[in-house]
């Protein structure tokens, strides 16, 4: 029966250390997945990329994080089965679940998040594909989960999915799900600063299951929801949105695309290597593009000549959120500093970097305001929401540090930049 899910001590005796969540439990079946060979690389990949540059804590591994999003999304699990959810999910649904918690970045390779603008898979069709392959399909199976469903909970674009696997998935991605308070806490945590850290407990205790919705509230977790996306946007500011660590992950980005677009490298050769072996895969390349992945290795970063807050209605500020058009401009720079200045510059030495589109708001139901979380009594308002991502995303640029001396010394360089961009 579903209902005694929790009932059997026996089950969940596996025990695991973690510094955030201090225990966590496992079946001895799930715990086997951890020891699997793609969890193992999962180990070898560090879940904040070249952040460890400006916050030398964070080096925590995508390992690290997946076990303590299983761990919510069994805390999760409990409280829902305890509210009613037990009259429409299986044992098996359950577990399945549970594995899709535990294996739902199984397909990150290093610096996946920031690499989303390369014709790359996504993350997410990449664990779904993975899961369903020999080791990882026979030990979900084991666990008493469903490799198939496993995956559909984690990937939404496949195909064969029903009610319950709508209800896990919308638990495992949303505003309230087991990823994100795992890593607003753990990713604060190791850097050293108190912005991510959420009160989980009481969120939870607040939570109600609805078949359709995945997770309801009611309004006195309002202010929980404000606390997580607050939290989002001072992570953001102050850790992921770094300029350092965005100007560190730029160089990396535009080494991967001069590599794939020069054909240099292959889609396939980045999906199943962990972070040494990017290094490693890194030296093969030309010493133009090879020069960029080893400054950041190095902590050689470019440096900033250049910082622009834009207006998302600016089409110009739209046309540089596509890479092929900013990698354009990054060569007719290029060109403008080489006569500006009388050295050969050339388009690697330029990087404009202008971060990803970012959501502040919360599809959340507040069930006793019959409101959606946007529109209920919370100071998220649609304006503010906007200010936040404004004030967020800024466009950079940066050169070589071989050439950076040479540039600032050219008069009016943040004018002719502006003017050379038309980002004003």
């Amino acid at each position: 029966m579903i209902q005694d899910f929790f009932s059997d001590n026996t089950r969940f005796l596996v025990p695991v250390r973690d510094p955030v969540w201090k225990h966590i439990w496992m079946t001895e079946a799930i715990s086997n997945i951890t020891h699997s060979t793609p969890f193992m690389r999962l180990y070898r990949i560090k879940q904040l990329g070249p952040t460890e540059l400006l916050y030398p804590g964070a080096t925590h591994s995508r390992a690290s994080h997946s076990i303590g999003v299983y761990h919510l999304a069994l805390k999760i699990l409990k409280e829902l089965l305890a509210r009613g959810a037990d009259k429409w999910v299986t044992r098996t649904g359950c577990y399945s679940f549970l594995c899709a918690a535990l294996l739902h970045d199984i397909g990150h390779f290093p610096y996946t998040h920031s690499l989303k603008e390369l014709p790359l898979q996504d993350h997410e069709e990449l664990s779904a594909a993975l899961i369903m392959q020999g080791e990882l399909q026979t030990l979900i199976d084991k666990a008493g989960g469903n490799p198939e469903q496993t995956a559909r909970i984690i990937d939404k674009k496949e195909s064969g999915r029903n009610t319950e696997t709508d209800f896990f998935a919308h638990i495992l991605s949303g505003v309230l799900d087991p990823d994100k308070l795992d890593y607003l806490n753990r990713d604060a945590y190791y850097c050293g600063v108190p912005y991510g850290l959420q009160d989980v407990d009481f969120i939870l205790s607040r939570i109600q299951p609805d078949r359709n919705k995945g997770i309801t509230l009611d309004s006195k977790a309002v202010m929980s929801i404000e606390s997580i996306l607050f939290s989002k946007y001072l992570m953001y500011r102050s850790v992921y949105w770094h300029k350092h660590i965005r100007i560190a992950t730029a160089m990396m980005k535009k080494a991967l695309y001069l590599s794939l677009k020069h054909q240099f490298l292959v889609p396939e050769q980045l999906y199943s290597i962990d972070d040494q072996g990017l290094y490693h895969l890194i030296q093969t390349l030309p010493e133009r593009i090879a020069q960029l992945a080893n400054g950041v290795q190095q902590n050689a970063l470019y440096s900033l000549i250049g910082e622009y807050t834009c207006s998302p209605d600016n089409p110009v500020y739209q046309t540089l959120e596509n890479i092929d058009s900013r990698n354009q401009l990054e060569t007719d720079i290029s060109e403008k500093l080489s006569m500006k200045t009388g050295l050969s510059i050339k388009s690697s030495d330029i990087i404009i970097d202008i971060p990803e589109r970012v959501s502040f708001e919360s599809n959340l139901f507040i069930t006793d305001e019959n409101l959606p979380f946007s529109l209920s009594s919370t100071v998220f308002s649609e304006e503010i929401v906007t200010r936040f991502t404004t004030s967020l995303r800024k466009i950079r640029i940066a050169v070589s540090p071989s050439i950076s001396l040479r540039c600032t010394s050219i008069p009016d360089i943040d004018s002719l930049l502006a003017e050379w961009t038309c980002v004003r």
